[in-house]
């Protein structure tokens, strides 16, 4: 179990992820109702996306106790 300072920043760095994670949705989001659609463009978007959402999930992991089976 990680001590109290590196819950901290584990905290503040999901904080920030949740953060980036919800303004590439907007950026998606815009890029979609554009009449041309950067076909390149999103899929990367998209890619960045799904990265920064299992970098959440694996902090997350982080900061919940393992429970005994």
């Amino acid at each position: 179990m990680p001590d109290a300072n590196e819950i901290d920043a584990i905290e503040a760095r999901i904080t920030e992820l949740k953060l980036e994670h919800r303004d590439l949705d907007d950026v998606i989001f815009r890029l979609t109702q554009t009449p041309v659609i950067d076909q390149l463009q999103l899929q990367r978007l998209k890619k960045r996306k799904l990265m920064v959402k299992d970098q959440i999930a694996l902090l997350e992991r982080q900061l919940t106790p393992d429970i005994p089976a």
